[in-house]
C-alpha cells in the first residue's frame, strides 16, 4: 500500500500534461480561513519553512503540494554507485547532491535546494497569475518536495476564506473564494482537512460550514484544532478533542502552532515540534499520543492510502471508459490527408451511398424522433397527399345556379330538349383543374425532404465532411443545384398530369357507369316532351311569369331589370331543371372520382421517376464529374482548424490515459488489501 500515494502523484503528473483534470485523482484539500494556521499546520508537516506569509491574504492560488519520502543521501549515494538500483528507478536521483529539495512544474529541469528561494518563486508565479494586488486565481501551482524526512502525501492548499476585501480585493472576494474551494471539496475522491483554531467556537467555522456542504455525513472530513497553545487561561480544547461539541468521522487532532516569535527568531520546526509534544504532555495527556505534528502527519497518509485503496478500482474503470471513448472520438476526426484524389473519392462515395441509403430505409444512422428520407415520402404521398385528394369535394365551389348556367350557356339562342354534353365537359374540367395545386405541392414536399436528406448525411452519417468545410459547403452545392434543375422538370410533368385529364373526357371509360344513366334519363325527357306537351307549356308559362335570377345577363350578379317592379332574388327551381342539375352533378362526380383515382396514382410514380430515382442514379456521377477535378482537390481538402487542433487534444488525452491505465496495471490487487 505504501505505492499508492506514489502512484497517484505519477497520475496526477500524467494528467497535467494534456492541461485537463477529466480524472478526479485522490487528494487532501487543505481548508480554512484567514490566518487560523494552514501554513503552519503544512510547514510542520514538511518540516521546512517554505510558505509565503505577510497579513491578509497570502495564499492566492491553489498549491498543489506533493510529498515524497525518499531515503537519506548517504545510502543513495551508496546505492547509485552499487548495483540495488538502477539509475532510472523511481527511488534515485542521479545529480542530486541535497538531502532534500523541491521541483516546480512551471519550472522545467529546475531543482531548489533553498526552501527560502522555494518561498519567492512561489510569491513570483503568483504575481505572474494573480497580479500584484490581492486578487486570486484558480490557475494551481504544482510543487514537489523530496525529503527524507516527509511522509509520501498530496495535499492542496487553497487560500484562506475571508469575509470584507482589502485593498485592490474585487468586492465579491468572498465568493470567488468559497466558489474555489467548492470546486475542488466537490471531487468525491478528495479528502477535506478543514483547519479551525481552539481560540474562535467551532460552530461558528467557515472551513466545517463549507465541507458539510459537499459532505454531510463528515465521511470525506477530517478537522485538525490549531493554536491549542492560544486558549484562554482556564480553558481547554479537550470537549473538542474528544468529538463532544462537533463530531467528524475521521477524526479531530489537535495541534499547537509556530507563534510569530518563533518566526521572527527563525526557531527551528524541530525544536517547535518537541516543545509542542512537551506542551500536549502538560495540558492534554490523555491525548498527547493522538495529537500534534507527527500524529498529523501519519493520519493523514493512512487515511490518504486507505481512500486511494478505496477510490483505485472506480479509478481504473474510468480510465478504461474514457480510453474507448476517447479512441471512437480520435478515429471520427480519421488521419491527415494523404492522397487526396482517393480521400475525395471515398468521402464523395460514402456521401453519395449514404443519401441513397437514407432513401431507401436502410442508412446505418436511422432516426427514432422524426420520419426521415424514404420514410418521409412515403408518408407525403399516402397520408398528406392521399388525405388532400380525398378531402377535395367533386362538387365543391359548384351550384346549382352554375351548373343551370352552364347549360343555358351550352345551348345558344334556342331552348334545350336535352341537356347538353358541352356543358358537363366544360364543369367536369373546372373541377379536375382542382387537383393541379395539391399534386404540384406534393411535389413540393418531396423536394424539400431530399434537400433535409443532406443535412442528414452531412451531419450524422458522414463525419469525414466535418473535417473539410469547403468539401461538405461544395457537396451541398451540387446536390441542390442537382434538385434545383429536376424541380421544374418533374412539376411539368406532373402539370402534364393535369393537363392529359383536360384534353379529353372520356365518356366511355370502362368505370364511368353513369353515362347510361344519362342516356336513360335524355329518353325519358324525350318521352315527355312528346306526349306531355301540356304539362310542358304550363312549366314553360311559370317560368315566364317568373324570369330566375341572374340568367338575364351574361354575368351571375345582379340581373337587368326590365320592368318597374322588384325581381326575385331567388326562385324554387322546376321539375325539369332540378332534374337537369341531378343528372350534371352525378356524371361530375362520378367522373371525378374516376380522375382523382388516376391523379393519386400517377403523381407519385412521377414524382418518383423524374425526381427521387433520378437523382439516386445520377448523385454520385454528378459529385464525382463537378468535384473530381485536380486544380479543386488541395483546395477542397483543406482541414478546418478546429479539427486539426482537436485531432491532437484528444490524441494527447488518449496517450496520457493510456499512461494512466499502464500506471494503475502496475498495482497487483495483493497490495490494496
Amino acid at each position: 500500500m505504501e505505492t499508492l500515494i506514489p502512484t497517484i502523484n505519477r497520475l496526477q503528473e500524467v494528467f497535467l500534461t494534456v492541461g485537463a483534470e477529466i480524472i478526479q485523482l485522490p487528494q487532501i484539500v487543505v481548508v480554512g480561513s484567514q490566518s487560523s494556521g494552514k501554513s503552519s499546520v503544512l510547514e510542520s508537516l514538511v518540516g521546512r519553512d517554505f510558505l509565503p506569509r505577510g497579513s491578509g491574504i497570502v495564499t492566492r492560488r491553489p498549491l498543489v503540494l506533493q510529498l515524497i519520502n525518499i531515503a537519506p543521501l548517504q545510502e543513495r549515494v551508496k546505492t547509485e554507485n552499487g548495483n540495488g538500483i538502477k539509475q532510472n528507478s523511481p527511488n534515485s536521483y542521479p545529480g542530486v547532491t541535497a538531502e532534500e529539495w523541491g521541483t516546480f512544474l512551471h519550472c522545467k529541469n529546475q531543482i531548489f535546494t533553498d526552501f527560502q528561494q522555494i518561498r519567492r518563486e512561489i510569491e513570483t508565479e503568483t504575481e505572474r497569475s494573480s497580479g500584484e494586488n490581492k486578487g486570486i486565481s484558480p490557475e494551481p501551482i504544482y510543487l514537489k518536495i523530496f525529503s527524507p524526512k516527509v511522509l509520501n502525501l498530496t495535499l492542496v492548499d487553497l487560500p484562506g476564506i475571508t469575509k470584507v476585501p482589502v485593498g485592490d480585493q474585487p468586492e465579491d472576494i468572498e465568493a470567488q473564494v468559497q466558489e474555489m474551494i467548492l470546486s475542488f471539496i466537490s471531487n468525491p475522491n478528495s479528502l477535506i482537512l478543514a483547519v479551525s483554531p481552539a481560540n474562535s467556537d467551532l460552530a461558528t467555522s467557515d472551513a466545517l460550514k463549507l465541507a458539510r456542504e459537499v459532505d454531510p455525513d463528515g465521511r470525506r472530513t477530517l478537522l485538525v484544532v490549531s493554536k491549542l497553545d492560544l486558549m484562554d487561561a482556564g480553558t481547554d480544547a479537550l470537549e473538542v478533542l474528544l468529538g463532544r461539541v462537533i463530531p467528524v468521522r475521521l477524526g479531530i487532532i489537535g495541534v499547537v502552532n509556530r507563534s510569530q516569535h518563533d518566526i521572527n527568531t527563525q526557531k527551528s520546526l524541530e525544536d517547535c515540534t518537541r516543545d509542542e509534544h512537551a506542551f500536549l504532555q502538560r495540558h492534554y495527556p490523555s491525548l498527547a499520543s493522538r495529537a500534534g505534528s507527527r500524529y498529523l502527519a501519519k493520519t493523514l497518509s493512512r487515511l490518504l492510502m486507505h481512500h486511494i485503496r478505496d477510490c483505485l478500482p472506480e479509478l481504473k474503470t474510468r480510465v478504461t471508459v474514457l480510453s474507448s471513448q476517447y479512441q471512437a472520438r480520435l478515429n471520427s476526426y480519421g488521419q491527415p490527408v494523404e492522397d487526396h484524389s482517393a480521400t475525395l473519392l471515398q468521402i464523395v462515395t460514402k456521401f453519395a451511398s449514404d443519401y441513397c441509403n437514407t432513401i431507401e430505409g436502410t442508412a446505418r444512422y436511422i432516426q427514432t424522433s422524426e420520419l426521415c428520407g424514404g420514410a418521409r415520402i412515403c408518408y407525403i404521398f399516402h397520408e398528406t397527399f392521399g388525405r388532400t385528394l380525398q378531402s377535395i369535394d367533386p362538387l365543391g365551389g359548384l351550384t346549382e345556379l352554375d351548373i343551370l348556367t352552364a347549360i343555358r350557356n351550352a345551348t345558344g339562342p334556342r331552348p334545350a330538349l336535352f341537356v347538353p354534353e358541352v356543358s358537363f365537359e366544360l364543369l367536369a374540367k373546372r373541377q379536375i383543374k382542382r387537383l393541379e395545386e395539391p399534386s404540384l405541392r406534393c411535389v413540393e414536399l418531396v423536394h424539400e425532404e431530399l434537400q433535409r436528406i443532406i443535412q442528414h448525411c452531412s451531419s450524422f452519417s458522414t463525419q469525414e465532411l466535418l473535417r473539410f468545410p469547403k468539401l461538405h459547403d461544395s457537396i451541398v452545392e451540387v446536390v441542390t443545384g442537382l434538385l434545383r434543375k429536376r424541380l421544374p422538370i418533374t412539376n411539368e410533368m406532373v402539370h402534364n398530369l393535369v393537363a392529359i385529364e383536360l384534353a379529353y373526357i372520356n365518356t366511355k371509360h370502362p368505370d364511368f357507369a353513369d353515362a347510361a344513366q344519362v342516356s336513360a334519363s335524355v329518353n325519358s325527357q324525350q318521352a315527355e316532351a312528346l306526349d306531355g306537351g301540356k304539362r310542358w307549356k304550363n312549366d314553360k308559362v311559370a317560368e315566364e311569369k317568373a324570369p330566375p335570377a341572374g340568367f338575364g345577363s351574361p354575368s351571375k350578379g345582379q340581373a337587368i331589370n326590365l320592368l318597374d317592379t322588384a325581381v326575385p332574388v331567388s326562385r324554387k327551381l322546376s321539375s325539369r331543371e332540378q332534374r337537369d342539375c341531378e343528372v350534371i352533378q352525378r356524371l361530375i362526380n362520378c367522373y371525378f372520382l374516376i380522375v382523382r383515382k388516376s391523379i393519386q396514382d400517377s403523381v407519385p410514380k412521377t414524382v418518383m421517376h423524374f425526381l427521387v430515382n433520378f437523382v439516386k442514379e445520377h448523385l454520385q456521377s454528378e459529385l464525382v464529374g463537378q468535384l473530381y477535378k485536380q486544380t479543386l482537390l488541395q483546395d477542397l481538402l483543406i482541414e478546418s482548424q478546429d479539427t486539426a487542433q482537436q485531432r491532437t487534444e484528444v490524441a494527447q488525452m488518449l496517450e496520457a490515459l493510456k499512461k494512466a491505465n499502464n500506471i494503475i496495471s502496475e498495482i497487483r490487487e495483493t497490495h490494496l488489501w
